[in-house]
């Protein structure tokens, strides 16, 4: 072989390792999964809606919105009693009951908009969940454009002719009865207020993950990761101090960020129209401090599992791919909490993204502005336990030489390649 072609050879040897493939392949799985989870968008929008229909009005124009209703939506309920057509659409899990009032028709020809009552019911904030909710205000719209239509010919004021309709609007999202906004508002309040601690965490997983990587990477290359072993300090107080001064660090980053984020998107003006404070959504200083803790312990997790990651690399190259399977981890949990609210998810995807420690710091400030405490309380248990797992299995590989020995490696298929 050519001088060219050894050099080539080289390369492809030293990049084609287990800690180089293994992460590709994680991150193609992750891609392909966000693929199919908005492939799965276009399939829902081709639904029928779930709806009830109350119509107390025996006019015209209400019969033109009871017809673009009954033609595209699944009508499950036309009795005459809220409650119980609300009932009657959680159990068939619909999407909303509608009500037009009496004289809806009269009032109309009398240059005064009809009312239509929507009763929301929300069962889920992320952007998948509000979509069935999209397509009923799409056919109360296009209900509201054939009414303007038919009033066109009569002697109706022009700005009842463009708008002869209005809602009343009031959701029902985990047993909180929110009056005067919908769902993709109270989405877009959720997503806005829970984007921050994602986010962060996410941040903080690359970067303090990374660093702690690249720290065994360069101190087994360097040689001095050896040495450190050989002083008189117990190998459980080399675990914990490496992984409580990354955790500092991680905590510094972290507030930093959370500066730095929260002042960009004030600028960028996302602050909500709808007070907080009225759908009963804000969140105290014991909320902020389960969610200050829920990150912290699942920041340790994070360093604990990039320490195992690091005994596997060889040196400071192969330490720089290494890094990518935990942020897969972090960005999973992120995409599909924000794709669909937890409780909404598949009972398989419930189970993945429990058991991903960092998924519980991103969903704990939702949780806790539903008062599901519990939820928030389990999970930090549960990423306790695993930070405590994952250290006490570091300190066990620290106390061997397996920490200086330890590699990934894949014989057979190199001699394939090479």
């Amino acid at each position: 072989m050519s001088d060219l072609t050894n050099i080539i050879m080289k390369e492809m040897k030293e990049l084609l390792t287990p800690s180089t493939i293994i992460p590709i392949i994680l991150m193609a799985f992750l891609f392909g999964a966000m693929g199919n989870m908005m492939g799965g968008i276009e399939e829902e929008l081709k639904e029928k809606p779930v709806i009830g229909l109350i119509n107390e009005d025996s006019g015209d124009l209400s019969k033109i919105a009871t017809n673009i209703l009954n033609e595209h939506a699944e009508i499950i309920y036309e009795g005459s009693n809220v409650e119980e057509g609300l009932e009657k659409i959680k159990e068939e899990e619909g999407t909303a009951l509608l009500v037009i009032s009496a004289n809806f028709s009269e009032g109309i020809y009398a240059n005064n908009p009809g009312e239509i009552e929507v009763y929301w019911i929300m069962r889920g904030a992320g952007v998948m969940d509000s979509i069935s909710s999209g397509v009923v205000d799409f056919l109360i719209g296009a209900a509201e454009q054939e009414i303007s239509k038919a009033l066109i010919e009569n002697d109706v004021h022009s700005d009842v002719v463009l708008n002869p309709t209005f809602k009343n609007e009031t959701t029902i999202f985990k047993n909180k009865e929110m009056k005067g906004v919908s769902p993709s508002q109270i989405s877009g309040i959720l997503v806005s207020q829970s984007l921050l601690v994602p986010i962060i965490m996410m941040m903080i997983i690359m970067m303090t993950g990374g660093t702690v990587i690249s720290s065994m990477g360069m101190e087994k290359e360097n040689k001095t990761l050896e040495t450190l072993l050989t002083l008189p300090v117990k190998r459980s107080e080399i675990v914990i101090g490496k992984i409580a001064g990354s955790a500092i660090v991680g905590l510094l980053m972290a507030v930093i960020y959370m500066v730095g984020f929260g002042y960009y998107m004030s600028s960028l003006g996302m602050s909500s129209e709808v007070n907080l404070a009225d759908l009963g959504l804000t969140l105290g200083m014991n909320d902020y401090f389960l969610v200050g803790v829920s990150v912290f312990i699942a920041l340790l997790a994070a360093l604990s599992l990039c320490m195992i990651l690091g005994t596997f690399a060889e040196n400071y190259k192969s330490a720089q791919m290494l890094n990518l399977p935990i942020v897969a981890l972090a960005v999973l949990p992120m995409f599909v909490i924000m794709m669909k609210d937890f409780d909404t998810l598949p009972l398989i995807l419930k189970i993945i993204i429990f058991a991903i420690p960092f998924s519980h710091p991103m969903m704990a400030m939702r949780s806790l502005m539903f008062d599901n405490y519990l939820f928030v309380l389990v999970g930090i248990a549960y990423i306790a336990i695993f930070s405590v797992v994952m250290m006490w299995i570091i300190v066990k590989i620290f106390s061997t030489e397996r920490v200086l020995t330890a590699k990934l490696s894949l014989p057979k298929f190199k001699r394939k390649i090479l």
